[in-house]
């Protein structure tokens, strides 16, 4: 088979689509032809030689994958070949053929097209675990959501909306703003020239968000406790702000507030699979019921997965870019 390989960490240009072995399933594992894989920030990171696949895992980029099952390793069952299925992965989606632990795998959401799928299983997963999961956010609470016209946050987005609570996105343009307006966002935050505190408190009746979704990491830091109502949770999943700031005890302990942050590549695959079933048992109905919908801003042919990671990291995109296989 072919795959993105990366010989040597570094721009686009290190992303080299090459001949390698076929995988095999081991026990509990399921072969799967690919459709379709999607851009995250982590596959920029692991390109660029910052964020290495985990122990076991494959060696080539993509955490999600859409395609048909071609083999199931022994153990397996309640799957058969030639299902259309969409999965989450610790590595390997930029590739024809990738071996996925069964646990990981989800249909192909009725009403949603195979490839299309694609876009979907890295960021539902990151959602329902950390807005609902962790956070619990309930109808009629508020959630803020930074990056809102990404791939998380155009799912956070409709996710929210779709069990009744208020959202508010911050976004650097009007054009994304007002995309994020399409999907349901109540409360439109420009970060290039608002202050996402004071707009968010005013909207709110000073109460504030009562989830963030944060993307950012350190740089937020402050601003997010901020923003956060009393019993407020905040969910960092990202730190492209950076990794280490300064955090006032004071006003978390005031405001009975937490913090939790995570990541889902090297969580443990008992850990992945109940997410990945409570995400086929809460998401999948309203994908069916079209409440929720995969955003995707384009697709490229996988062996210029190059120019893909150059759109990602220009970041004038609306929801995922997807890598579709020869």
């Amino acid at each position: 088979m072919h795959a993105i390989t990366i010989p040597e960490p570094g721009g686009p240009e290190a992303l080299v689509w090459d001949e390698v072995p076929d995988p095999v399933p081991g026990e509990g594992e399921v072969l799967v032809d690919v459709v379709a894989s999607a851009v995250n920030r982590a596959d920029l990171l692991q390109r660029q030689g910052f964020y290495n696949p985990p122990p076991g895992a494959s060696p080539y980029p993509g955490l999600e994958c859409s395609g048909r099952i071609a083999a199931l390793g022994t153990g397996v069952s309640g799957w058969a070949v030639g299902e259309e299925v969409c999965a989450l992965l610790a590595g390997g989606g930029y590739a024809e053929k990738v071996v996925v632990p069964a646990g990981q795998l989800l249909p192909v959401p009725e009403g949603v097209d195979v490839k299309q799928a694609a876009a979907l299983p890295e960021v539902v997963c990151t959602v329902w675990s950390n807005v609902f999961m962790i956070s619990h956010l309930r109808p009629g609470e508020t959630l803020l959501v930074h990056g809102g016209t990404s791939g998380i946050g155009t799912m956070a987005i409709q996710l929210a909306k779709a069990v009744g609570a208020n959202v508010a996105v911050t976004a650097g343009t009007k054009e994304k703003l007002d995309h994020c307006a399409e999907l349901g966002a109540d409360i439109l935050v420009n970060y290039r020239d608002q202050d996402f505190v004071a707009e968010v408190k005013q909207a709110t009746d000073g109460v504030g968000a009562d989830v963030i979704l944060d993307n950012m990491g350190a740089k937020y830091l402050d601003r997010n406790v901020q923003t956060l109502a009393v019993n407020g949770r905040l969910a960092v999943i990202g730190l492209q702000g950076g990794v280490k700031g300064e955090l006032n005890l004071g006003a978390l302990l005031n405001k009975r507030a937490a913090i939790s942050a995570t990541s889902l590549r090297a969580r443990p695959l008992a850990e992945k699979t109940a997410i990945v079933a409570a995400v086929r048992e809460h998401v999948w109905p309203l994908l069916a019921a079209g409440h929720v919908r995969p955003v995707v801003d384009r697709e490229l042919p996988m062996p210029e997965a190059a120019e893909a990671h150059r759109v990602v990291e220009e970041s004038g995109h609306i929801g995922k870019v997807l890598l579709v296989a020869p």
